[in-house]
């Protein structure tokens, strides 16, 4: 019972109030003899409630996911970590400023590489935009709060988009002679850094973190909800994969 009035309140409440709104609107127009753009309509309806539902968004980031496997053995000389997203004045621990969700989830992984391996970090990402924190700065200070050696972290503090990540990181792995670097990156992220990469010259190790979605993909009927944080998940796999056929085929 608890699953389906979950259910039935999804359509009561945003996405999904505005997709039964759109129905009946289809409706209203097609018995008013506008059927092509009732048709049209409908249709468009129904794509957006799809891309609105954990079903669709679930196998659209669990196959983005899937493209680079987490390796069992991971070996390198250098772990680099791409920021993704800090905030510039909120507490932290008599502090300001932190690392969001998604790559407070790669600091994990880098952090537990670091313990495996024992080998240096470079932390790439800047300041995005005036409100922003400084992504490579904030990480640094978690790291060393989580036991990893000052003078073993590298920040390069300046990228603003993945391509600078590459681009700014190649040259202090080249300036430091590391060869093998390990990359870490959300999952959903990973097929795009390794292009950039790959157009410096460069192959890394991938090491994925910051999984969104279940490998083994089961179904429920309440993956047929329509919801927010799904649409966000398949917009995000939407725009990675357009963002990846930018930067292989256009730049």
């Amino acid at each position: 019972m608890i699953y389906l009035l979950k259910f039935g309140a999804s359509f009561v409440l945003p996405p999904g109030i505005f997709f039964l709104l759109a129905w009946a609107l289809s409706v209203y127009i097609y018995k008013k003899g506008l059927k092509s753009a009732s048709l049209f309509l409908t249709g468009i309806t129904f794509v957006f409630y799809f891309l609105s539902t954990g079903l669709v968004a679930g196998w659209l980031m669990s196959n983005l996911e899937s493209i680079h496997d987490q390796p069992s053995d991971p070996r390198g000389d250098v772990i680099v970590m791409l920021g993704g997203g800090a905030t510039s004045d909120t507490p932290n621990l008599g502090e300001t400023g932190n690392i969001t969700s998604s790559p407070a989830s790669r600091l994990l992984m880098t952090c537990e590489l670091y313990h495996r391996l024992h080998v240096p970090i470079v932390l790439s990402g800047g300041q995005v935009y005036e409100d922003s924190g400084k992504e490579a700065v904030i990480a640094r200070r978690e790291l060393i709060r989580l036991g990893v050696k000052d003078e073993d972290i590298f920040t390069e503090p300046d990228s603003l988009n993945t391509r600078q990540n590459a681009v700014n990181t190649t040259k202090i792995l080249s300036e430091k002679g590391w060869k093998e670097p390990v990359l870490v990156t959300s999952a959903f992220h990973m097929e795009r850094s390794v292009l950039n990469f790959k157009k410096e010259g460069i192959d890394v190790t991938p090491c994925p973190a910051d999984y969104m979605a279940n490998r083994k993909q089961v179904f429920h009927y309440n993956k047929l909800m329509p919801q927010a944080d799904s649409l966000y998940i398949s917009n995000l796999v939407l725009r990675e994969k357009l963002r990846t056929f930018v930067t292989r085929y256009l730049e």
